[in-house]
């Protein structure tokens, strides 16, 4: 079997189970933007507090990327992702019982911290599988989930809302305890479905095995594979940063979404359905993008122009009184920022591996999704309360995709691919 048929068996036997993973880890991380279309009310959240909510997830999570990495790196994917998913599918379950602002805030920081390993550890794990050229495509396939997750959660969170009153509960209860039950169903089949590496798994043969092993050694050109010593090099910061220009406006947008759509005088049922066409368009591109990032080569550039259209969107959005224009600029934003992950998680790579790997691919997220995640929600919420609107919101997120078009294409020249073979 040749090395591209090795690579594509790995692929078809992995990703489509690792985009699953994901899609319900997405759905458990955003549905708090649906719930509020009723639990707001409910609750009597005002927009500063839901803003605060949403984006206190990001604190917790920010500050166990790390460990979380090192422990996968130490313990494997295989026993370390089945703990991650038990322990989120549990406390996603447990917003069902929030009932003032300090146990939303503490359920939302608890679910961070139980979420934070998974995303970086699955990119880790990719680069446990497969070389530089397919590795931005694979990304994207992955994180494909993300557009996935709100194309099936936003219908599917409507729905649920209906049940309003079933059993004494709100709408919003049962749609966090149905759609955390997958998590916890699924952490079993992590133990079946997920090795720890290319040398664990049983549906290769040994001279497939091999075949990886030798492919990956020939590649590595990685100039740090110890965590602490990379901490020194500003490129690994300077990602961070990038990373967290992304995640203000991607997590700004996404978690006020509904409610963005909702202002615009659709019923809550429509607004489910509403909110998942603009993820349809974001998912092609995303996949799109990814492929020709790896048919190129380049990187730099297919990360800086999705950020710019995206900063035009989020503009375009805060200027105009139009619904509609609103609608579609803010499709642009989602399928922008998202367009750009498969090329910008093949940038690390190029020169961490190993442990430095493990920890820097986690302290970029850290960075990027715990802090980024964090502002983008809370500024919506706070500019809401203040104006009233959304308008100003939009306006002063456009700084995020601004600042990671302008750093990456900064770093061009010192972000050097590895020589790849053919």
């Amino acid at each position: 079997m040749s090395g591209q048929d090795v690579f594509a068996k790995a692929a078809w036997r992995l990703i489509p189970f690792m985009m699953l993973l994901y899609i319900v880890n997405y759905i458990d991380r955003v549905n708090v933007g649906f719930a509020a279309l009723t639990m707001n009310k409910d609750l009597t959240f005002s927009p500063g507090v839901f803003g605060f909510g949403a984006g206190a997830f990001f604190l917790g999570y920010a500050f166990f990327q790390i460990p979380a990495n090192m422990i996968l790196e130490r313990v494997g994917a295989r026993r370390w992702i089945f703990c991650i998913l038990a322990a989120w599918g549990a406390i996603s379950a447990s917003n069902a019982l929030v009932q003032t602002q300090a146990s939303f805030y503490t359920v939302r920081i608890l679910l961070g911290v139980a979420e934070a390993g998974f995303f970086p550890g699955m990119v880790l794990y990719l680069t446990y599988w497969f070389p530089q050229r397919y590795r931005a495509r694979l990304v994207a396939i992955f994180m494909a989930a993300i557009p996935f997750a709100n194309i099936v959660g936003g219908p599917l969170s409507s729905l649920i809302l209906q049940l309003d009153g079933a059993a004494g509960l709100h709408g919003w209860q049962w749609l966090f305890l149905l759609e955390a039950a997958p998590a916890l169903l699924l952490s079993f089949a992590v133990l079946k479905f997920l090795p720890n590496g290319p040398a664990d798994a049983s549906f290769l043969t040994s001279e497939e095995k091999g075949t990886i092993a030798a492919r990956l050694a020939t590649e590595d050109s990685a100039q740090h594979y110890d965590f602490w010593p990379a901490l020194r090099d500003p490129r690994l910061w300077a990602l961070g940063v990038v990373y967290l220009g992304y995640s203000a406006g991607a997590y700004g947008v996404q978690l006020w979404l509904p409610q963005i759509v909702q202002a615009m005088g659709f019923s809550t049922l429509a607004t489910g359905f509403l909110v998942a066409l603009p993820y349809i368009v974001t998912m092609v591109a995303m996949i799109v993008w990814g492929r020709l990032s790896d048919a190129s080569g380049e990187r730099i550039w297919h990360v800086a122009v999705p950020a710019f259209i995206a900063f035009g969107g989020l503009i375009v959005a805060s200027l105009t009184g139009s619904n509609f224009i609103v609608f579609v600029a803010l499709t642009f934003v989602l399928a922008g920022l998202l367009a750009l992950q498969g090329p910008f998680w093949s940038l690390p790579p190029m020169f961490l591996s190993g442990t430095a790997a493990a920890g820097g691919i986690a302290l970029i997220n850290t960075i990027g999704t715990g802090f980024g995640g964090f502002i983008g929600p809370s500024l919506v919420g706070v500019i809401k309360e203040a104006t009233g609107g959304y308008a100003v919101g939009m306006a002063v997120l456009a700084i995020g995709p601004m600042l990671t078009a302008t750093i990456v294409l900064a770093l061009g020249r010192s972000m050097t691919p590895r020589t790849v073979v053919p």
